[in-house]
């Protein structure tokens, strides 16, 4: 009798341990140990400067694009958007996304300002000069590139669809990626707002 009751309990604590440990793990990527913390200097959509420490002290979340994207920004800026509405009302409010222009040339400040007040109040436009959006996005491993055109007609800009996550430090913490279910980007965004 002992020996039946312990084939059936091994499996059972197990399981048991594995589902206590499932809350532990990120569900998107986890680049603690990858990548730098928050650091730039740009310009918010007050047309002011602004550095990553005005930032800090709320989780934050970091994508490049630019206006006039045809697809790629507004759909990505949309499902963020969707996430953060899934939030309860008091972790909404404790997150930011900070929405930055690899296209200054057309993005002015209150382009930005027009642009991400579609999404949420949580949505934040910056952009910066070429040497700023380059330290930036070199930073984070991030590219971008002017179509034919540039600067003088209507051109697309290539550019990473790459969502990162920081917490309240301003440390790395995910990377979100377009095959991320919306429902493990939820979770993951509620527990770095839940976090301390």
């Amino acid at each position: 009798m002992p020996t039946a009751l312990c084939k059936w309990c091994l499996p059972l604590v197990a399981s048991l341990w594995l589902v206590g440990c499932s809350d532990q793990n990120w569900r998107t990527t986890d680049i603690s140990e990858i990548m730098p913390r928050l650091d730039f200097t740009l310009v918010d959509e007050n047309a002011e400067t602004v550095q990553a420490e005005q930032y800090l002290g709320k989780p934050t979340v970091l994508y490049f694009g630019y206006t006039h994207c045809p697809d790629v920004c507004p759909s990505t800026l949309s499902r963020l958007s969707a996430a953060t509405r899934r939030l309860d009302e008091a972790l909404r409010d404790e997150l930011q996304v900070l929405f930055v222009s690899v296209d200054p040339t057309r993005d002015t400040p209150e382009v930005m300002d027009r642009y991400t007040e579609a999404f949420g109040p949580q949505f934040i436009g910056l952009t910066g000069d070429t040497a700023r959006l380059d330290a930036l996005t070199n930073r984070y491993r991030v590219s971008y590139e002017y179509g034919d055109g540039f600067p003088d007609a209507s051109y697309d800009v290539t550019h990473s669809s790459a969502v990162f996550a920081f917490d309240r430090q301003g440390q790395a913490r995910l990377l979100i990626r377009d095959s991320d279910p919306l429902d493990n980007v939820v979770a993951d965004l509620r527990r770095l707002a839940a976090q301390g």
